[in-house]
């Protein structure tokens, strides 16, 4: 099996040396993301509703670019700088997520970068060529 590396110009780069996803042995694994203004070098404004509707528009937009979509989401984990806006993470994540949702995992971290409220990285399958 083959590794192949997906990338696509339609989520900002934060210039930090990964791969936006890597796709090998029917699966898509996406790269944690983060709601990045690349032109301000900063997380976008707004608040927190904000950055978790930019993260998954960038989740999106990745899985697309690899050939697959949120409904083939199989597994999200997902870094709150502060676990108090879990309600307000899930009221936009059943949004993108309205019907079977992946499994998921939650966690309250610090240390993201200034400013970034939320981060989602995913495992999503490729649709098979049969």
């Amino acid at each position: 099996m083959d590794r192949t590396i997906v990338q696509t110009d339609r989520v900002p780069s934060t210039g930090k040396p990964y791969s936006q996803a890597i796709a090998y042995g029917g699966l898509l694994f996406v790269s944690g993301q983060i709601a990045w203004d690349p032109a301000a070098g900063r997380a976008i404004d707004g608040g927190f509703e904000a950055q978790v509707r930019r993260v998954l528009d960038n989740l999106q937009a990745i899985l697309e670019a690899g050939g697959t979509s949120l409904q083939n989401v199989l597994k999200t984990t997902c870094f709150l700088a502060d676990l108090g806006d879990a309600p307000a993470f899930n009221r936009v994540y059943r949004e993108y997520f309205p019907v079977d949702p992946p499994a998921r995992s939650t966690f309250q971290v610090a240390g993201l970068s200034p400013g970034v409220l939320v981060e989602i990285e995913a495992i999503a399958a490729l649709p098979r060529g049969d």
